[in-house]
């Protein structure tokens, strides 16, 4: 949800004409989108690219701990996700803005995958743990 905020001010900026999410369902696979009544395809387009996001999420946890442990596999990870869709899915979908030079478009994006990444990716810092007193109750702060 964090990256689709980033998205919208990208969007509102200019940066960004049409949104992957939004490309997809419009000119990859319109089928699914006209299923949908037209009144609720804006709020649809953003479900989906959610989904697309805890999926992706999801996949990271299956990446090795030993990978995940470093503060960069998540950008990393970001940035592989984002090269997935620019250099295989547009592509393959036949989507109009993978023939299209977008630079300012493409870095936008990059930049909204790194953020992704970073949060997906984010080690804790440490485990907190509440010290407790003999009977067994949490120290409430008396001193």
């Amino acid at each position: 949800m964090a990256m689709s905020g980033m998205r919208q001010v990208a969007v509102g900026l200019g940066m960004i004409q049409r949104t992957p999410p939004d490309a997809i369902l419009r000119e990859g696979v319109p089928a699914v989108l006209r299923r949908v009544p037209e009144h609720r395809r804006t709020a649809f387009i953003e479900f989906a690219h959610w989904g697309y996001g805890a999926t992706a999420g999801a996949a990271f946890g299956l990446v090795p701990r030993r990978l995940r442990s470093s503060r960069l596999s998540g950008p990393v990870y970001g940035v592989l996700a984002w090269s997935l869709f620019e250099l295989a899915l547009a592509p393959a979908l036949g989507l109009a803005h993978a023939q299209k030079a977008r630079p300012q478009e493409r870095a936008a994006l990059l930049v909204d995958h790194v953020f992704f990444g970073l949060i997906v990716g984010s080690p804790p810092e440490a485990v907190i743990v509440e010290p407790e007193d003999g009977n067994g109750d949490r120290n409430r702060g008396e001193d």
